[in-house]
């Protein structure tokens, strides 16, 4: 199985694309032009109000909304945290490390928020769900930062082992480990990955983390509230950190700055793997191009999505919940049943949910409607094969079995706003009102900013959409071919998925655009 990760870096904006045998599966994007709120930032802010009939407290963390923080998110050891927190801000604590810090006693599970917190105190405090639609952050103040096989806990002396390792004898190896390096005040939970690594390596991520820690606490003593104290360094390494593992066959970058970071990163976590960190250089045939992304992209994220052997999919997002609705189309076959030709649909409808759910990072309650089934081995046998292929799924799941009527309900993780993307193009003309223009006259246009440039330029590429791009190079004689009977210039022209249907540019040898 081919995995690679696609990195396109733009003026302010950075795409991350996974791929699985050159399927899109997942992908992010990093906007560097907004106000960073990402999952786990880390941010020193003050208490707006508690609200006791909500049991939690509104948080000034900078955004538009006031975050919000429940009393379950507080930790229990918020009181050993908002002390030192305060000692800290004041000058009055310079070691870091919580070996002499004395604990307080840790506040009730089941208390009132106006118990331990109170207005225009401050805290620190972690994101652990971005701003979605008209809500602001949610934010816990039981603090962690992640590394490569293990995460940190400050103030806390809990060891866990990740629930995915199997081995009931390397959970125990990793728990002994860890109890004997782990610093004093500080918990650790082990991740999947750590499963077969020995002290050093272990050892090595909980140094790295410690530096962040005191990083962090620095940063404290001149801060002002509220502002971010701890964000990851870039977003390649946080995403190569929680995905990236020995299946990997390639990473393509078509930054240099984004190149070099990586193979340092990759250098420290899996050296043996630099070299699969390849820079993509090629100016006549963007990166998302080159692997078919674009294309991906504009089939993918429509409300209708078209599966093998004449199957789709319905998607709608209501303000409540996820529908999914699965139509067998045009799909028949005499050699099967009724019972196996639902069966059949059914499993390709299975395996492009779990991707649709990842590609678009939809969170909430999710239903799907299968078609139905009467048989009830048949009806587990999908509800298996859908736990299979959403168990790669790095965002917490539940798979309910399905009901009598065939719906399946899934509740998933939320703690980004989903992916959403626009598939369908405006009219290009009268900002979307009147008549659109005939596209053959875009040929004419293009022929005449040809005549305009030729003169200047002994070398041209022609980017155009996909459908333009071929009708002027298909056909006995060819527009392109006339080009060169009539200008002595053969034009070198490039199919590109990402432009709208009227749009194309000229282009010069070294890549740049013509005017």
């Amino acid at each position: 199985m081919n995995k690679e990760l696609i990195i396109r870096s733009g003026s302010n904006t950075v795409d991350f694309a996974l791929l699985k045998d050159g399927k899109l599966v997942e992908l992010h994007r990093d906007r560097e032009d907004e106000k960073g709120f990402s999952v786990g930032d880390i941010f020193i802010a003050k208490i707006r109000k508690p609200v006791p009939g909500l049991n939690a407290a509104f948080v000034n963390v900078g955004f538009d909304k006031d975050a919000f923080l429940h009393y379950h998110d507080l930790g229990p050891n918020l009181p050993t945290l908002m002390k030192f927190t305060k000692l800290v801000t004041a000058g009055k604590l310079n070691d870091f490390t919580l070996k002499k810090f004395p604990f307080e006693p840790e506040i009730d599970k089941n208390g009132v928020i106006t118990d331990v917190l109170s207005a225009n105190q401050s805290v620190l405090v972690q994101i652990v769900k971005e701003p979605i639609s008209t809500k602001g952050p949610r934010i816990s103040s039981e603090l962690s930062l992640a590394g490569r096989y293990l995460v940190l806990v400050p103030f806390s002396e809990r060891v866990s082992i990740s629930q995915k390792i199997e081995s009931k004898q390397e959970k125990e190896r990793l728990k002994k480990m860890m109890l004997t390096i782990k610093p004093k005040g500080f918990g650790v939970i082990v991740r999947t990955v750590a499963e077969g690594k020995n002290v050093t390596e272990l050892e090595k991520d909980l140094q790295g983390l410690m530096d962040k820690w005191i990083l962090l606490c620095k940063r404290l003593t001149t801060a002002h509230h509220p502002s971010k104290v701890f964000g990851e360094v870039n977003r390649a390494s946080s995403i190569l950190r929680d995905v990236f593992n020995d299946t990997f066959t390639g990473i393509h970058i078509d930054d240099d700055e984004l190149y070099y970071q990586t193979k340092d990163y990759l250098q420290e976590i899996a050296p043996s793997k630099v070299s699969i960190v390849k820079h993509y250089n090629n100016k006549e045939v963007p990166l998302f191009e080159k692997y078919h992304i674009e294309r991906q992209i504009k089939t993918s994220f429509g409300k209708t999505v078209s599966m093998s052997k004449g199957a789709y999919l319905i998607i709608e997002h209501t303000e409540a919940l996820h529908v999914i609705d699965v139509n067998s189309g045009n799909r028949s076959n005499k050699a099967l049943s009724q019972e196996d030709t639902a069966l059949e649909v059914n499993m390709i409808a299975a395996s492009e949910i779990a991707r649709q759910l990842r590609l678009r990072d939809m969170g909430g309650i999710i239903v799907v409607d299968f078609i139905d089934m009467s048989n009830p081995e048949n009806r587990k046998v999908l509800y298996d094969y859908l736990k299979e292929e959403m168990s790669d799924d790095k965002a917490k799941h539940k798979i309910l079995p399905p009901s009598k009527f065939g719906l399946i309900q899934i509740t998933r993780q939320r703690v980004r706003p989903e992916v959403s993307i626009k598939t369908k193009e405006e009219n290009p003309d009268h900002n979307g009102e009147g008549e659109i223009e005939a596209p053959i006259l875009v040929i004419d246009k293009i022929s005449a900013d040809l005549e305009r440039i030729v003169k200047d330029h002994k070398t041209m590429v022609l980017s155009a959409h996909p459908f333009i791009a071929a009708y002027l190079t298909k056909g006995l004689p060819s527009v392109r071919a006339k080009w060169f009977l009539e200008h002595k210039r053969w034009i070198k022209i490039i199919p590109r998925d990402a432009y709208t249907y009227l749009e194309y540019h000229f282009f010069d040898k070294q890549g740049n655009q013509i005017e």
